[in-house]
């Protein structure tokens, strides 16, 4: 599965994004548990069972972009000093708890104030009002040289991450628990019905992100059925 296959097939999962959504359009379904009947499983493997030498999952669960710097020297490691061809190294990214945040979109971050939710903070210690780490640095490719920091290969962004085949994965279980909490009375959605904030975030993902059920299960999945090698990440 080439890497433009890979992309169409995961973005796939996220083409209702926009409007009031059906059940049927809400990738992984209304349910607080997602039922198998609502995962598409045979697209999830696929995606994470293509060809490939090297397998490798990194968990986040607490919001730190860090991770993606973390990932791009992976890719580098492996590329440049390990000599792997690109089209051979597998990595997916799970993410759940706040860490889930990063698959969200502008409209979520700014419709439920998610810099405000988990209290995320730029440098200068402001509240961060969007997905900053979306939108790619670069602007070159394969020809780039790794050692230029502006290159394609020191670009850390999520669609430089995903030009290069990695697969972000959402939780459906973190997306369903969060809109519990954010409308609860004081939080951004307060009042609002649960179902229909959980709806909303899951068809305004980041294009190309994979919905999963409960992340700790996908993990589990990956180790003992692909054999991914397994990457904590704690900062």
């Amino acid at each position: 599965m080439n890497r433009t296959s890979f992309l169409a097939a995961s973005a796939s999962l996220v083409a209702a994004s926009s409007g009031v959504a059906s059940a049927q359009s809400v990738p992984g379904g209304s349910h607080l548990v997602e039922r198998k009947a609502e995962f598409n499983d045979a697209q999830f493997r696929q995606i994470v069972g293509r060809p490939a030498k090297i397998r490798q999952v990194f968990e986040q669960v607490s919001f730190k972009p860090q991770a993606l710097q973390n990932i791009k020297n992976s890719l580098n490691g492996l590329s440049f000093g390990f000599g792997y061809s690109p089209s051979d190294v597998a990595i997916a990214f799970a993410q759940h708890g706040p860490a889930n945040a990063m698959n969200y979109t502008d409209y979520v971050w700014d419709k439920y104030k998610l810099g405000d939710f988990f209290g995320i903070k730029d440098a200068q210690g402001a509240t961060v009002a969007s997905n900053v780490w979306v939108k790619a640095k670069s602007n070159g490719g394969a020809n780039d040289d790794p050692d230029d920091a502006n290159s394609f290969y020191q670009d850390s962004s999520i669609e430089a991450l995903q030009k290069r085949g990695v697969v972000f994965m959402c939780c459906h279980t973190a997306v369903e628990e969060q809109a519990r909490n954010l409308v609860k009375p004081g939080a951004p959605a307060a009042g609002a019905n649960p179902t229909q904030v959980a709806n909303d975030i899951l068809t305004h993902l980041v294009p190309g992100v994979l919905v999963v059920p409960a992340m700790v299960a996908t993990v589990a999945v990956l180790q003992n059925e692909y054999h991914y090698t397994y990457a904590a990440l704690t900062f």
